[in-house]
């Protein structure tokens, strides 16, 4: 069967795609979808004073609000409908994620099949309409404090600000929902990567112009291509690295006939945690100066001003702090979403075993020593390919979106997203051999 599926693969051609009617539709359904969903960032949002905001917006677009902008396509610049974008729901996950690994209740749902995950995927809709509320009030008062950005503050505006910014991220859940059941790839992925591809054009661009200004030279430009290639061509080897275990199956009897036992292997991921922990670290790193930048800042004390001048963005205590916050968060986020006791639990429930460890606690513990060097070499790949670009921002003034988190996030999706397309070619290629196979039988048959 594998080296069917292979040679399957290695067939994959044009009139193979062009064929594939059902694969056909939903690429044009996803394709559609973020249609939908590029329109909605430019659509603003009632009661507010687009120059004064796009003003205060540029004092603060190398603090966390930068970021957030990236995720949301732009929409957090012209403060759009889906400013909050799909990141309210991500947080919920993740929240929700955790909880189901210390609430006894949760993790019983969780063992229960799709019955508990459609309970937890309600709980998870319920706590990122929570968390959108209590962002868009805050966004609705910060807006307020603004000089003449809200035309006309008040609990009208600020009810009408909720209300508006939860309904565009409850409309881009369920968007993400509709484009993983009906279209191509993860929906909620591929939304944020539409978002920071869409922004992807004006950051060459305006790279391009600093060097038609003299800002950076052609040299400096051509490194940053070649850097930018090379983190590519990293992250996807080691988006695909993975540390396979093998599994064996003893031998078993049918009536009279003795079955040779099987193998197979158990894949564990070099970056289990994904893009994750980057994401975190640098919300909770950028933080700080976001807030203190809607704040008086000669109003706070020496010491508070010469923190937030150490943990500035480039500065070398922010490039030390992101690195170990990344390190931690890679380790915090594998334990949540991978546990080596319940997959050691399956492994004996299906009389399957690691060779030369015993099923059960002494197969969990070498899952768990296996996972565990593996994530240092996965955390220390993510501390590289998110700083160097930082290191590169820092020096030379680099756009922000040539940042190693929008890069992981691009490349990731992208090869996921490849996968899907090639998985379904070739269910459609087996399709259409089963169909052959059929019509010559009835041939034969005649």
């Amino acid at each position: 069967m594998a080296s069917a599926a292979e040679q399957l693969a290695s067939n994959l051609n044009f009139s193979a795609f062009a064929k594939a009617e059902e694969l056909k539709k939903r690429i044009w359904f996803t394709l559609g979808a973020l249609l939908v969903y590029r329109l909605g960032t430019y659509i603003p949002m009632p009661g507010i004073n687009p120059d004064a905001f796009a003003q205060a917006f540029q004092q603060q677009s190398g603090g966390v609000l930068g970021m957030f902008n990236m995720f949301a396509g732009g929409a957090v610049e012209r403060m759009a409908i889906f400013a909050l974008g799909i990141m309210p729901y991500i947080s919920a996950s993740i929240i929700m994620q955790l909880m189901t690994s210390i609430v006894p209740t949760l993790e019983q749902l969780k063992k229960e099949g799709e019955q508990g995950r459609k309970v937890i995927n309600q709980y998870t809709r319920y706590g990122t309409v929570l968390l959108a509320t209590v962002q868009a009030y805050g966004i609705a008062v910060g807006l307020e404090t603004g000089n003449q950005i809200v035309t006309d503050p008040g609990w009208f505006f600020r009810a009408s600000a909720v209300i508006t910014l939860v309904g565009g991220t409850m409309f881009l859940m369920w968007l993400g929902e509709q484009i993983t059941a009906r279209g191509i790839g993860n929906g909620i992925s591929l939304i944020i990567f539409a978002g920071i591809v869409a922004g992807l054009p004006t950051a060459v661009g305006g790279t391009l112009e600093l060097g038609r200004t003299g800002a950076l030279s052609t040299g400096l430009i051509l490194a940053i291509l070649v850097l930018a290639l090379g983190l590519i061509a990293v992250i996807v080897f080691f988006e695909r690295a993975q540390r396979r275990l093998l599994i064996q199956y003893p031998k078993r009897q049918v009536g009279n006939r003795m079955f040779q036992g099987d193998t197979s292997h158990l894949p564990l991921k070099l970056n289990t945690a994904g893009v994750i922990p980057a994401i975190f670290a640098s919300s909770l790193l950028l933080l700080p100066a976001t807030l203190a930048g809607f704040s008086d800042t000669t109003t706070l004390p020496a010491w508070a001003n010469s923190i937030l001048a150490s943990v500035g963005h480039g500065q070398p205590l922010y490039m030390v702090l992101y690195g170990s916050m990344i390190v931690f968060f890679a380790f915090f986020y594998t334990a949540i979403v991978f546990n080596p006791k319940d997959t050691a639990d399956q492994l004996k429930k299906h009389s399957g075993f690691i060779p030369g460890y015993r099923p059960g606690e002494r197969t969990a513990e070498y899952i768990d020593y296996v996972l565990t060097r593996i994530t240092v070499v996965g955390a220390l790949y993510l501390v590289v390919v998110c700083l160097i670009p930082e290191f590169l921002i820092s020096a030379a003034g680099v756009p922000f979106y040539l940042g190693g988190t929008s890069l992981l996030i691009v490349v990731s999706v992208t090869l996921d997203t490849v996968a899907q397309v090639q998985g379904h070619l070739i269910a459609h290629q087996y399709e259409g051999l089963i169909k052959k196979s059929k019509l010559r039988g009835g041939k034969r048959g005649r």
